[in-house]
């Protein structure tokens, strides 16, 4: 029986993601929450100085979004064809780059620069995006791609409330499609066994 072993910090972040598709999976694995005391003296030890990694079967691997990928292969959730498999990581993509914009946001350090660049975020970024999520959903029979679930939908839903605390706003407030996507995702049976006992994290 393959083991599973996820190390992150005791956030949802970077690896809920990578938490979502295991439980769809109904993959028992071992997490390791690191505090943030012991990150420098952890650093070191992981393959690009970074974190999550997951441990399968004693094998070390990096990078969220490739791991998220390995997995939805596993569960059948990546595609069934080569263009599938394209319009699903062009779903990731798309995702995964306002992500990064409200990230650099929480990141930033110099008060008046977050400020200026929260106003492009809300103003501009979010709707840029998440206007066109909704009309993708809405388009797609209620999924981001071929009218079904696909690891996208799963992304999209567990980066929700992370980023919703960052930036203080209701991503999917006004529009409905995406709404109900959330839902959906939510009540599959592993997703809300998961949620139901997964650890409070700080984000």
């Amino acid at each position: 029986m393959t083991s599973y072993k996820l190390t992150y910090f005791n956030l949802t972040a970077r690896a809920e993601q990578i938490r979502f598709l295991l439980s769809y999976l109904n993959i028992d694995f071992e997490e390791v929450r690191i505090e943030f005391e012991q990150w420098p003296t952890i650093k070191s030890t992981m393959p690009f100085g970074q974190v999550p990694v997951l441990e399968i079967d004693g094998k070390v691997v990096n990078q969220s979004v490739a791991i998220c990928r390995y997995l939805a292969k596993k569960a059948g959730l990546a595609g069934g064809d080569e263009w599938e498999s394209l319009l699903i990581d062009i779903a990731v993509d798309n995702i995964y780059e306002i992500r990064q914009e409200i990230m650099k946001y929480h990141h930033e350090r110099n008060e008046e620069i977050k400020s200026k660049l929260r106003d492009t975020i809300v103003n501009d970024s979010i709707p840029f995006y998440f206007d066109r999520f909704e009309k993708i959903v809405s388009e797609n029979g209620g999924y981001f791609v071929n009218g079904k679930l696909s690891w996208p939908d799963l992304y999209f839903v567990s980066i929700l409330d992370h980023l919703k605390s960052i930036i203080n706003v209701d991503l999917v407030d006004g529009r409905p499609h995406l709404t109900a996507l959330k839902h959906k995702v939510l009540d599959i049976p592993q997703i809300k066994s998961w949620i139901a006992k997964r650890p409070k994290s700080l984000l």
